[in-house]
């Protein structure tokens, strides 16, 4: 381990971090901590439930006692950059060579994404929901930017798109980007979360709580777009919004290390800090204190998605939430009422098929020294945590985590949302249960974030922290390797009490790239 000097120790105390903590994290670069250890997929009828519509009638009926209890709120990270979305444009802009349509084909045929994707966005230009802004950002005006794309000009459309004097669209975040087009004008995500929350977050005082989070230089045009946007969208669905931002934490930043393991330096000597991932909102979500909390990224969002045959979904899943919560409630009394003696042996059996059939939850096996009352106080330490109700949408092989049962350190199997870095490539039979997964997580959850009493849990207390992942990256021409602390709902989630729920398909409609917004989900407002 390596010694401080007074200047590292001072941009600790800036970040809020101890020298203990780097010390830490160091250590894990030292000794990474074990792939997860897969079992199996989870699957319908093991470890995904499929709603009957005796369930769905019960999850509506809790979703409407906790929304006329106030309890409902949804949270939205939303700091990701655009960039990712104009990658394959951003390529032939910084380029900035002209290029042929017959050329650009034949490149595409050959296998060239990022052609292919260009020839796309060129021919639907007229189709994107910027597309008057677009246009009326190229030299000469709308007409100038039509010509351009009638011709196959690229570089003055890609140049009224990415050019940090025009609309400068790969440097905003996603939240900001007009997604979706309607007869009343365009919308962002930011604005299609507000309408989702007004559909299925406004509680019984017609108050619809959201929570963002943001990175700091963009949060002020957030503000400015939520005054812009609200009041209309609030008198349309006759809500009130209580919408707060937030940013990742500084203290959850952390440190990197060189090929070498050594502490990673910038040029002047200083320690180098980098954000430690969607893992780090999980303070973020503690700081919150919500109760019932729905949570999904900023950019799934879609004009069908708020057809009412979707939106109930939503509610099914904070509904069945919240009937779970209160199931476990009960029979986390009816054991503790024992008081030190032997529980009821019929309530034990009914905690045990609960923890069982409900809640995924390995039944542990009665016996060793304290018998039942051991099992019954294993029990209702399990039914006395956070716990998330996740939809999962069948897997048509998109690239991302899944559902699946892992064997823990102590030898426990749990449900897990498990993602690709945390499986061992080099295990062709952990590499061949990954391939397998008939489920694909689409960020989709709802989260119960309170103890029997009402208080809001200590959601750090139930954070896995070994399940990091380290990334190799570069910096000034340099290599590195990066440090992302355990992912939002992976491993800092890792000890809730975990439900998956198979959703449909049409619930999940992310724009990864740009061209994504001319699929037929992403034009429904037209």
């Amino acid at each position: 381990m390596p010694e401080f000097t007074e200047q590292d120790l001072r941009a600790f105390e800036e970040h809020g971090v101890s020298a203990e903590e780097v010390r830490r994290q160091i250590d894990l670069f030292l000794h990474p901590p074990p792939f997860a250890d897969l079992v199996r997929p989870c699957t319908p009828g093991d470890g995904i439930r499929i709603l009957r519509d005796d369930e769905k009638a019960s999850a509506l009926e809790a979703y409407e006692e906790a929304r006329a209890a106030n309890r409902l709120s949804k949270m939205v990270p939303a700091s990701g950059a655009a960039s990712r979305m104009f990658q394959s444009l951003l390529r032939y802009y910084r380029a900035g060579e002209k290029i042929d349509r017959k050329t650009c084909e034949e490149a595409a045929a050959a296998g060239d994404e990022a052609a292919g994707e260009l020839i796309r966005f060129i021919d639907g230009v007229s189709r994107f929901p910027f597309h008057e802004m677009l246009t009326g950002s190229v030299d000469g005006g709308r007409a100038g930017g039509e010509e351009a794309a009638r011709r196959f000009d690229v570089l003055p459309l890609l140049t009224a798109l990415l050019a940090p004097d025009r609309l400068d669209s790969a440097s905003l975040p996603k939240g900001l980007i007009p997604f979706h087009a309607y007869e009343d004008g365009v919308r962002t995500p930011f604005e299609e979360h507000l309408v989702e929350g007004a559909l299925y977050g406004a509680n019984g005082n017609r108050s619809c709580a959201i929570h963002f989070t943001v990175s700091p230089e963009h949060r002020e045009r957030f503000t400015e777009l939520l005054a812009r946007a609200a009041p209309a969208i609030g008198k349309r669905f006759a809500v009130s919004f209580d919408v707060g931002f937030s940013e990742q934490k500084k203290s959850t930043d952390t440190v990197a290390v060189d090929p070498e393991n050594n502490l990673f330096r910038n040029d002047d000597g200083s320690v180098l800090f980098r954000p430690g991932g969607h893992g780090a909102l999980i303070e973020n979500l503690n700081d919150l204190e919500g109760d019932i909390v729905l949570i999904k990224n900023i950019d799934n969002v879609s004009p069908g998605q708020l057809d009412e045959h979707l939106v109930v979904w939503k509610k099914y899943l904070a509904g069945h939430a919240a009937r779970l919560q209160k199931e476990m409630f009960r029979h986390r009394a009816a054991l503790a009422d024992a008081a030190g003696g032997e529980p009821d042996g019929a309530a034990l059996e009914e905690a045990l098929r609960f923890a069982r059939d409900e809640l995924n939850i390995a039944a542990p096996e009665e016996g060793g020294d304290g018998g039942a009352r051991s099992l019954a106080e294993r029990l209702i330490e399990r039914f006395d945590r956070p716990l998330r109700v996740c939809g999962m949408v069948v897997n048509t092989g998109a690239p991302g985590g899944g559902p699946f049962w892992v064997r823990g350190s102590d030898g426990s199997v749990t449900a897990q949302i498990v993602e690709s870095a945390h499986v061992d490539s080099g295990s062709p039979d952990q590499e061949a249960i990954f391939a397998s997964a008939t489920h694909f997580n689409p960020v989709d959850l709802a989260c119960a974030v309170r103890d029997h009493e009402g208080k809001p849990y200590d959601l750090t207390r139930f954070v896995d922290e070994n399940a990091v992942f380290i990334s190799h990256k570069s910096k000034d021409g340099r290599a590195l390797k990066a440090l992302e602390r355990p992912g939002l709902w992976n491993g800092a989630m890792a000890h809730w009490n975990t439900v998956f729920i198979e959703v449909p398909a049409e619930t999940f409609t992310p724009v990864k790239r740009v061209t994504d917004l001319l699929d037929d989900v992403h034009q429904k407002g037209r």
